[in-house]
């Protein structure tokens, strides 16, 4: 189930592709100041099993031509419309606006690529010793303009006075130049490290020409005039230019994306829609090809939002019967009876989808676990809190998974198991203040020195400044 914590608030494909660009432009400058997980920088984090494994089949392969396979790379999926990817440390962040967009797979590998291209070439690393320098150099400036307005006062030149403000404005203002300037060959050097990483893979570099034409319409049509000396990115017809002899070169540049590949990201694109934009938004991507697997999808994902909860399982049912080893289809069809409230067969649902899982998702066994515990008896209790333990062994920030925990150990008397967990459920919900009085609380209910009195330390000694454990 599509899970986020903030509603999209732009619904207009214009609107969203003008915006992207201008949020592309400012990408890098937000991966070289943070060091923040997404939770703590505030950052609207969208769960998804169905998406991240789509996402991560389409990085596998970039990430291992890019030399990063065994880097540990997370992709984090951002509640934001805008056509947005970016790096942080060891995370890439790729908004669901851009998923929602692009057409093709190839479309959002060959972002995928791109970022990739940031990551092996260390470009973060680089720019902030960029703005090292840049920062030294601004100092400089000021400092000499700064002797240069004493001199003309104690001369009473008002020219040398106005020539030192002169030194000390133009100072800062050669600076970040310098540090725009290095962004865009950064850039520059990124999109050529894409085509390298998409021929390594066989793939066309088309989906990376038809993104940056997008983002060039969207310009053209706001009629925004942009000093493109100003701006962190270079202007998208640049690098169109620079590509395009690169991209049509290239013996994959005819290359298209597999069927099935194309058909997932179909249903992926739907199921954002559906959850984000409403009704209107998948009626108009059903419009496409109303019998597509994808549009019944998106069709019964509507009816369980809005519509009813018996008319949905018709549909579901009819998907599982056309691909009975989907495993997001019967999780289609446990959020469903979660919602027509019958847990026990919701329970059934999520536990064949999690059989069915090639990559056993967390998320899909903390919706186990959930169904586990809405059946409410002792046993399934016990049972929800091994599921919702094995969530959280396979994906330890999944906060929701924390509370449901916490609640199951209430019910089971282990109160400092359950304000442990309810610690570890504010921690990665990047509520500190909370996550330390509950690490607290536990502490005193626990044995000093063993495993979890220790967890509770961590937490409790946690500073933002520090790497989250």
């Amino acid at each position: 189930m599509l899970s986020r914590r903030e509603p999209m608030i732009d619904r207009s494909t214009m609107g969203r592709a003008a915006r992207g660009f201008a949020t592309l432009l400012l990408a890098a400058a937000v991966a070289a100041s943070s060091s923040l997980t997404a939770y703590a920088q505030g950052v609207p984090v969208v769960r998804d099993a169905e998406i991240e494994a789509l996402v991560r089949d389409y990085a596998r392969p970039i990430f291992k031509a890019a030399g990063l396979a065994s880097d540990g790379i997370d992709i984090v999926l951002v509640n934001d419309s805008s056509f947005n990817a970016f790096v942080t440390g060891r995370r890439m962040f790729i908004n669901t606006g851009a998923l929602a967009t692009a057409e093709t797979p190839n479309e959002i590998i060959g972002v995928i690529a791109h970022e990739a291209g940031h990551i092996a070439g260390g470009h973060q690393q680089k720019l902030r010793d960029q703005l090292d320098r840049a920062k030294t150099m601004a100092i400089i400036a000021t400092l000499l303009g700064a002797g240069a307005m004493v001199a003309g006062a104690t001369t009473g030149s008002n020219g040398l006075a106005g020539a030192g403000m002169g030194v000390a404005a133009g100072g800062g203002e050669m600076a970040q130049r310098s540090i725009l300037a290095y962004q865009r060959t950064e850039e520059i050097t990124a999109d050529r490290s894409a085509i390298t990483y998409l021929n390594a893979t066989a793939q066309s570099g088309m989906g990376m020409i038809k993104t940056f034409a997008r983002f060039q319409s969207a310009l053209s049509l706001s009629g925004a005039q942009i000093d493109p000396y100003r701006i962190s990115h270079p202007m998208p017809q640049e690098r169109i230019a620079n590509l395009d002899t690169l991209v049509k070169q290239s013996p994959y540049v005819g290359n298209v994306d597999p069927p099935a590949l194309q058909q997932r990201h179909d249903m992926m694109r739907i199921k954002i829609a559906a959850y984000t934009q409403g009704q209107v938004a998948v009626a108009r991507l059903m419009r496409k090809d109303p019998s597509s697997l994808a549009s019944r999808y998106g069709d019964a994902q509507v009816t369980y939002l809005y519509g009813n909860p018996a008319a949905a399982l018709v549909k579901t049912a009819a998907l599982i019967k056309e691909q009975p080893k989907n495993p997001y289809f019967h999780e289609l069809r446990g959020d469903i009876l979660m919602k027509a409230n019958k847990p026990k067969d919701a329970a059934d649902a999520y536990a064949k989808a999690v059989s069915l899982d090639p990559v056993r998702s967390g998320l899909l066994l903390g919706s186990l676990g959930q169904a586990l515990m809405a059946v409410g008896t002792p046993d399934s209790v016990k049972k929800a809190i091994v599921q919702l333990n094995n969530g959280i062994s396979r994906d330890k920030e999944n906060a929701d998974a924390y509370r449901y925990l916490a609640q199951a150990y209430g019910e089971t008397g282990d109160i400092p198991a359950a304000d442990l967990a309810t610690a570890e459920g504010h921690f990665y919900a990047g509520d500190y203040k909370n996550a330390k009085i509950f690490a607290m609380r536990s502490q005193q209910k626990l044995k000093r020195g063993e495993p979890r009195w220790l967890r509770a330390q961590d937490i409790i000694n946690y500073t933002p400044s520090n790497k989250l454990k």
